[in-house]
């Protein structure tokens, strides 16, 4: 039987990380109806530990014959882990949020990057902010969330269309410490913005919208949200906030495309419901599944694999994917939403339009061009893991 390895991370709030990217990934190979290989699982923490991720896929490459190796893990641990399956000929995907932009961005003809894109949507759904007139804006992330560089994207993008950050407002890390004081005195001293451009994720989005709701009049302004920030899921447990609140979403489950549907019911096969980890590892098998038969095509040359599957194109649940070439980073449609109450007064998604493949793919071309100077992450986690 064909073997793949797996590195699952996990995450104090985001519990089930793991076992959606496990569920996800597994359900993916069920829906293709070819065959399911056997998934050798090593556990990585929170991902902070490379040196461990580097014995631990040293240890499949040589001892378990397993050609492809899918790991949620940051940039940072795939540069360290690269050169072993540029030595041994195999196949890396690194899972990717998308919340990190690294310095640089060297190629490796045996890694590809299958990415939710964070930062992308940040940058994007901030530059229309701006471009739909909300050019005033207060900046509002966490300890947690705002020490990645999707913060820096965003800010990017907005201030390149025209816009103007104000006022930055950063909340606490626990429950008990996360409050919207401050950013309430700066309002209430004759202060007033547009827009509040949010970076929150899990169950800091949950305690963002009950700020809002406790300490905001209705319809005070405009909250933009990235991808992360419009998780199903998440906002099924949060309470509308009564502001008007707008965002680009990666995927969502009311996405009509055959793909789409048969995703959710695979995964609710499973006893799971879909969410972006699980589709994150459901998508991984399709890319995994080509590289399987392409490793027999190729006598196992996994140089000449990848090169192959970055001229491919997929059919997900979020549309079509495919690969831009300088980064090896896989592109997908991205969605226009807005946050809308139901019936119950909790958070539910509508979708109101789409960005297409051109247009991602431009956007994050001229994203990635623009030089980071100073700015820099102390995280080395993969995102959602803490």
């Amino acid at each position: 039987m064909k073997k793949i390895g797996l590195l699952l991370p996990r995450s104090t709030y985001y519990a089930s990380i793991g076992v959606d990217i496990h569920q996800g990934l597994k359900q993916g190979f069920l829906a293709q109806k070819k065959y399911v290989p056997q998934i050798v699982s090593e556990n990585i923490g929170f991902g902070t530990d490379p040196q461990l991720c580097y014995n631990l896929v040293e240890k499949m490459l040589l001892s378990s014959e397993i050609e492809v190796v899918i790991g949620y893990i940051s940039h940072k641990t795939a540069q360290m882990i690269r050169p072993l399956f540029k030595a041994m000929n195999k196949i890396l995907i690194v899972l990717d949020s998308g919340a990190n932009l690294p310095q640089e961005w060297p190629r490796s003809s045996n890694t590809l990057y299958h990415s939710l894109h964070n930062s992308l949507g940040n940058f994007l759904v901030s530059e229309m902010a701006a471009k739909q007139g909300l050019t005033k804006a207060v900046n509002v992330t966490g300890y947690y969330d705002g020490g990645y560089l999707h913060s820096h994207a965003g800010y990017i993008g907005f201030s390149e269309a025209g816009g103007i950050i104000l006022y930055n407002h950063a909340t606490g890390y626990k429950r008990d410490d996360f409050n919207l004081h401050e950013l309430k005195k700066w309002f209430d001293s004759g202060n007033s913005a547009d827009c509040l451009l949010s970076l929150f994720s899990g169950d800091y989005v949950q305690w963002y919208f009950e700020e809002l709701q406790a300490n905001f009049s209705p319809g005070q302004f405009t909250v933009i949200l990235p991808p992360f920030g419009l998780e199903e899921s998440v906002l099924a447990e949060s309470p509308f906030p009564n502001q008007s609140l707008l965002g680009l979403a990666s995927w969502s489950e009311k996405l009509l495309n055959e793909e789409n549907l048969v995703f959710i019911d695979s995964m609710l096969s499973s006893g799971k419901s879909a969410n972006l980890f699980s589709l994150l590892g459901y998508e991984a098998s399709l890319l995994a599944s080509s590289i399987l038969e392409l490793m027999e095509k190729y006598q196992h040359n996994g140089k000449e694999v990848c090169r192959d599957i970055m001229e491919m194109e997929f059919q997900t649940p979020r549309g079509k994917l495919l690969f831009e070439q300088t980064t090896q980073t896989s592109m997908a449609p991205m969605y226009q939403s807005k946050v809308v109450p139901d019936e119950k007064g909790m958070c539910q998604l509508e979708i109101i339009g789409d960005v297409n493949l051109h247009q991602i793919k431009e956007a994050y071309i001229k994203m990635v061009s623009k030089p980071l100077n100073s700015a820099t992450s102390g995280w080395v986690n993969s995102y959602t893991c803490i």
